[in-house]
């Protein structure tokens, strides 16, 4: 434990809070390890009992995570501090951020003159126009579309779906590696992660028959640009997911379609399978831009209502506002041109990259989405190489639970000829590496 700080309390929830105020105020980093329960329970003259519970409550809640024999160390993004991404050093190019290129992202409008309404939008919070718009968009690649809705971005409906169909203590199965505001989300929750493996294909069929017959009571995954390795489901890998989930069929499936217009892969979906329980979110904000908090949600009905009845007790509603500038974007033939110049260059360059590192005998993945995935030994000495030379790319803890190590690199704004640059450089880290500590 972090010396500086030292934990009281004489009852469970005075001990947690104390925990939680180191945290909050940085006096306990993550990672930081929290004194074993018997020496703590000594220290502080209570029983063993009154801090083993503190310790459960601070991990229900997504504070601190139990490492076996490691003991229990404080989460690394524990829920009560947020998390900013790192600082790019000036003069590095920045590959790691996972974001579009702006040069294909439309200009943002929003419509003008807005008419003052009385009273609220909760007896419509849908526009007509926006509704049908997507309703296309999911019945475009075959997903069931008689029960949509709207959400504030992927993370705030998959947080609403988990929040009303889970209790504290329940378990999500989620892709290992996966999503890394994913992974945080779900033990803010309260949630236990079981990681399921991910090949080329998404989802290991039976990683998750593991998970389910473990007692997972959701299961979220994205069906093409996987992040972080770009996977994307095939027809056969998605009808041998749907065999497995139909074993289960009481359990929330929900699809983070998250890159549909840009992905630059095929939309073999779980949503458009007939299971019992099921969402799929799409966002606008890879392909229209950040300032666009929007998601258009299709599922069953009793998600649905699950859904609008906890959404109508807390924001209520999407801005009209917001609603009728997505609206006309996607029916907007330049955007819709636009984007789709955009996904023809995203994978231009994923392809430019994997095929300049294959050159240099180094192995990667990103058939589909903005990033490419490399597998190293040693992350930190990788990231830390290529700062060296100019490049800033994501280490892989951050979206790793149990699989190998490895680096993310963001080729969304990487032309082909720089690409060419970055793989000689990333050998050269890798010699170095090697030399440094023995292979």
């Amino acid at each position: 434990m972090a010396a500086q700080y030292s934990i009281d309390g004489t009852t469970a929830k005075g001990i947690a809070a104390s925990v939680e105020r180191g945290v909050a105020e940085g006096g306990l980093s993550p990672g930081d390890a929290l004194p074993p329960v018997r020496r703590l329970a000594d220290e502080l003259g209570v029983s063993p009992g009154t801090v083993a519970t503190a310790y459960k409550e601070l991990r229900q809640r997504g504070l601190v995570v139990t490492r076996g024999r490691g003991g229990t160390v404080v989460a690394e993004t524990p829920s009560v501090a947020s998390r900013r991404p790192p600082r790019v050093p000036q003069g590095l190019v920045d590959l790691a951020g996972g974001h579009p290129d702006p040069a294909f992202l439309p200009v943002l409008r929003p419509p003008s003159p807005v008419t003052p309404v009385y009273g609220s939008h909760r007896a419509a919070p849908r526009l007509a126009a926006l509704e049908e718009v997507t309703r296309q968009w999911f019945a475009r690649d075959g997903v069931p579309a008689r029960h949509v809705t709207f959400a504030h971005g992927a993370l705030d409906c998959i947080a609403r779906l988990l929040s009303t169909e889970l209790r504290p203590g329940d378990a999500v199965a989620v892709e290992d590696p996966g999503f890394h505001h994913l992974l945080d989300l779900v033990p803010a929750l309260g949630l236990r992660t079981v990681p399921v493996s991910v090949d080329g294909e998404g989802l290991v069929p039976e990683s998750l028959r593991a998970a389910l017959r473990g007692g997972v009571r959701a299961v979220v995954c994205s069906p093409r640009a996987q992040c972080p390795t770009g996977a994307f489901f095939s027809r056969s890998r998605r009808d041998e997911l749907v065999a497995v989930l139909r074993d289960f069929p009481e359990v929330l499936v929900v699809e983070d379609d998250h890159n549909a217009e840009i992905g630059g892969a095929p939309a073999h979906t779980l949503a458009a399978a007939g299971l019992e329980r099921w969402a799929q979110v799409r966002t606008v904000s890879k392909h229209l831009g950040i300032d666009l908090r929007w998601a258009g949600v299709a599922c069953d009905a009793i998600t649905l209502a699950r859904h609008d009845g906890r959404m109508l007790m807390t924001s209520g509603w999407v801005s009209h506002v917001l609603q009728e500038t997505v609206s006309g974007l996607l029916r907007d033939g330049a955007v819709r041109a636009l984007v789709a110049d955009g996904e023809a260059a995203y994978a231009e360059r994923r392809a430019a990259l994997i095929g300049a590192l294959g050159d240099h005998r180094i192995r990667s993945v990103g058939a589909s989405g903005l990033n490419v995935w490399v597998p190293v030994r040693d992350e930190s000495a990788v990231v830390n190489g290529l700062r060296t030379q100019g490049w800033w790319v994501a280490a892989g803890a951050r979206f790793r639970i149990a699989s190998p190590p490895a680096v993310r690199i963001t080729a969304s704004t990487l032309a082909p000829a720089d690409a060419v640059r970055l793989a000689a450089d990333f050998a050269e880290v890798l010699g170095d590496a090697q030399a440094t500590y023995g292979g």
